[in-house]
């Protein structure tokens, strides 16, 4: 398992858990907007954590944290995922997992051992927009798609969240996801945000009235749609 970063201490990543949020290197999509595209790309470079060590700090924060949110990258990209959350478990701690929902079979089945405690997954754009979204010639919708059927099952807690980028997203998409996600519990749109490290330069978020009106359409799909990061 390549650890390529942790944040020691976390109050907003995973909801009503005081917890550490776990980098995992590697991912499927290459979306222009990431904002950690060093996890992305970066196969073999940067921060490279041995799992001896991450445990041992978990075993040292017993007292102080009961959650860990696994992060990427797209943690699901890895088959050993699973054995590594199966560690994280064994130790007591609550999991939350956030995921591009590429990899339906693997989330299922994480969920039905009871591996996962909170599930945040990126809903990137409308289905016809997606393969420009997430850099890539073809979207895999039919994953997206089961992932999401997954959630909304109700197994586990979850929520959605699509980060806005101009040039991307228009109210129009805001519409047709919401359609997509219809009942869903939590959607959060997310503000762009230029993390120095993107992987295409020249991109830009949307002004505060602009972020409004696309909550404004959100819900009336997801009642509970809130913004983040405005």
């Amino acid at each position: 398992m390549k650890i390529s970063g942790l944040q020691k201490l976390t109050l907003l990543d995973f909801p009503d858990r005081t917890a550490c949020t776990v980098f995992l290197g590697g991912c499927n999509f290459r979306c222009p907007f990431c904002h950690n595209s060093s996890l992305v790309l970066g196969a073999g470079e940067g921060e490279n954590i041995p799992e001896e060590e991450f445990f041992a700090f978990l075993k040292s924060r017993k007292s102080r944290l009961d959650g860990v949110a696994i992060t990427g990258g797209e943690p699901l990209i890895s088959d050993e995922t699973e054995i590594f959350i199966e560690k994280i478990k064994s130790m007591g701690y609550a999991v939350k997992l956030d995921t591009n929902g590429a990899f339906p079979e693997r989330l299922r089945r994480l969920i039905g051992k009871g591996l996962v405690d909170y599930v945040a997954m990126d809903i990137k754009n409308s289905p016809h927009k997606y393969a420009k979204t997430i850099g890539l010639p073809s979207a895999p919708l039919g994953k997206i798609e089961e992932s999401i059927r997954i959630l909304m099952s109700g197994k586990v807690g979850f929520e959605f969240r699509t980060t806005l980028v101009k040039g991307f997203h228009t109210e129009d998409d805001i519409e047709t996801i919401g359609k997509w996600i219809s009942g869903a519990e939590r959607w959060y749109l997310q503000a762009f945000k230029d993390s120095g490290e993107l992987l295409s330069e020249g991109l830009c978020g949307f002004s505060r009235d602009e972020y409004l009106r696309f909550l404004d359409i959100a819900r009336r799909f997801v009642p509970n749609a809130q913004l983040r990061g405005v």
